[in-house]
């Protein structure tokens, strides 16, 4: 058997196993009392009706949702644990009145529905993105709402929970992402049926560079469908960069 010499005098000390990394206090914490968020960042909002407004976007971790279309990828696993007064502090530091909680799926997170109320309560003005595909009705009722329906060439149409359609209100929004011909008769025969525009706004938008927007626009017209037409304003000014 081979012994190993000792080091000799002044040598360095050979390294040991690394340290374990210390686990994030914020773990400790209730559910209810932190979010994994991907990040927050002031932007111009791009889409619904408050399109092109200064608005702060909290972007939470994690969505059940694999839409085909999904433009948001690298906020399904990562990011970083804050407590709510954290993300609360960062959002007040870029003094902006519109905030708007989004993800991935925000309404995953225990976390969300009390950060949407406290952001309330710091007198903001609050909006929620969400996929559609969770109950909504616990939501704070000073939050409007966004809430998607997904057609079926998202490949998450049957995902949708039309239970959150009967419980929307005038200050909340529909958004349906339109990727072709059979989208948009599908989408159609939903607004219709459920007499959408009666309830809240609805907002129609082409999938970008799969359906031309001149398209829809002139489907729109010619059904005179009583839908707002937008396109992501964000996306025509930078693209899909992350944070704008």
């Amino acid at each position: 058997m081979t012994v190993a010499s000792p080091p000799a005098a002044g040598a360095p000390a050979e390294p040991g196993p690394a340290e374990p990394r210390p686990a994030d206090p914020r773990l400790a914490l209730p559910a209810v009392d932190r979010l994994r968020v991907t990040e927050v960042f002031l932007s111009l909002q791009g889409e619904s009706t408050f399109a092109g407004r200064p608005c702060v976007f909290v972007r939470l971790t994690g969505c059940q949702m694999r839409c085909r279309w999904c433009d948001t990828e690298y906020a399904f696993h990562g990011g970083e644990w804050r407590t709510r007064d954290e993300i609360l502090a960062a959002v007040a530091a870029y003094g902006c009145p519109l905030v708007e909680l989004t993800g991935g799926e925000p309404l995953l997170q225990p976390g969300a529905l009390p950060l949407l109320a406290a952001l309330c309560d710091r007198g903001h003005e609050v909006l929620l993105e969400t996929g559609g595909g969770l109950d909504v009705s616990a939501v704070d009722p000073r939050v409007r709402r966004i809430v998607d329906v997904k057609c079926p060439g998202s490949g998450e149409a049957a995902a949708n929970r039309w239970q959150n359609l009967e419980l929307l209100r005038p200050t909340d929004e529909v958004k349906m992402v339109i990727a072709d011909e059979a989208d948009y008769r599908w989408a159609r025969r939903v607004v219709e049926e459920r007499r959408l525009a009666e309830r809240c706004p609805v907002l129609f938008s082409p999938v970008a560079g799969e359906l031309e927007p001149r398209e829809l626009a002139e489907w729109l017209l010619r059904d005179r469908l009583p839908v707002r037409f937008q396109l992501q304003l964000h996306k025509l000014l930078w693209g899909n960069e992350p944070g704008r």
